[in-house]
């Protein structure tokens, strides 16, 4: 049945057809909405099938977001979603597998099983949604809270150092890592499809607005009289140039990279974005140019590399062993050694 299926056309489809029939429930003014209108958009552009597309969630305000699709789908347990959608993109790798989930779920008890499934390169759409604060129980410091901040688990200030979601994810090997922001509809879904396309594990980190619990958080950066001055376009083959004149270009230092005046440097001293080096170590460079509140922050795709993927690999490799040794009987496996007897 799967094989027929898959040797017909898909069906167009429009947004009303990825819609499922819940209320969407979240605080009015909360940039979720227009993440998910976006993605909504975008599905039927994709060439993807609605039976065929799963939405994978952990706990937290964003992991609503399975409710809200005409699709298969798991609101799991807090930080499993990668590991929950890593076993079903293993035992179903025909199937379009999206991971969504916050910072506080993907970051705090759920960060071990997202630097795996992105070391491991399963086949995997990963959105995290950063708010810098955790929304659902109602404004506590996250793990990407910044130093200082006054929350209700930090009415004096946070001592902390907070984590660079995009630094993470190339620090673990991600084959694709990118960010965007609620504030830009076609940059979203620029960079959602861009992640759909990538064969194995992609990041994507949405800067998101609390409006109830940490508004403006991203104000200084995304509002668009900030934009052309704040926001960093990465765009592949490109010099890194920004600014409402152009005026502002990123070089290359001896600590990594550096925001200058182009006057100063000339653009044929930019930095040539190349999203494709297999050495991460530029992308890294690239990632802190945003680990301070309110300063010049790259968007776009960081990496975008080509590696094994996981589920391919562990297929071939059980046919391998299969057609070499047989398919074997769980009754010898669990006689073999080492036993023992009581």
């Amino acid at each position: 049945m799967t094989d027929v299926m898959d040797s017909e056309a898909v069906p167009e489809t429009t947004r009303a057809d990825w819609q499922s029939d819940q209320e969407v429930r979240w605080c009015p003014g909360c940039g979720d909405y227009s993440i998910l209108t976006a993605l909504q958009l975008l599905l039927p552009d994709l060439g993807v099938r609605r039976e065929k597309t799963v939405f994978i969630s952990g706990i937290g305000c964003a992991a609503r977001f399975p409710y809200y699709m005409n699709t298969y789908g798991m609101h799991s347990i807090h930080g499993r979603a990668p590991a929950i959608a890593t076993g079903l993109a293993l035992a179903r790798p025909d199937l379009d597998i999206w991971v969504v989930g916050g910072d506080g779920d993907m970051l705090s008890i759920g960060g071990n099983h997202l630097i795996h499934a992105l070391r491991r390169n399963t086949n995997l759409n990963i959105l995290l949604f950063n708010n810098q604060i955790y929304g659902l129980t109602k404004g506590q410091f996250s793990p990407t809270s910044e130093t200082g901040k006054i929350t209700k688990s930090s009415p004096v200030g946070l001592i902390s150092e907070p984590f660079n979601p995009i630094s993470v994810a190339i620090g673990a090997e991600a084959s694709f890592v990118a960010r965007t922001h609620d504030m830009d509809r076609k940059h979203l879904q620029e960079m959602f499809a861009r992640a759909h396309a990538h064969s194995g594990a992609s990041f994507v980190e949405v800067y998101q607005n609390c409006n109830v619990f940490n508004d403006g958080a991203f104000a200084e950066i995304t509002k668009k009289d900030a934009r052309d001055d704040m926001l960093i376009n990465l765009v592949h083959g490109e010099p890194i140039q920004f600014g409402s004149e152009g005026q502002f270009g990123v070089v290359q230092s001896a600590d990594g990279v550096e925001i200058v005046n182009v006057s100063d440097v000339g653009v044929e001293s930019l930095l040539v974005h190349d999203e494709t080096r297999s050495n991460p170590s530029t992308a890294f460079a690239l990632s802190r140019l945003a680990s301070r509140p309110n300063t010049a922050t790259p968007v776009g795709v960081f990496r975008a590399v080509e590696r094994e993927e996981y589920a391919s690999a562990m297929s071939d490799q059980v046919m391998g062993v299969t057609e070499e040794r047989g398919r074997g009987q769980l009754k010898d496996l669990l006689h073999s050694l080492p036993t023992w007897e009581v």
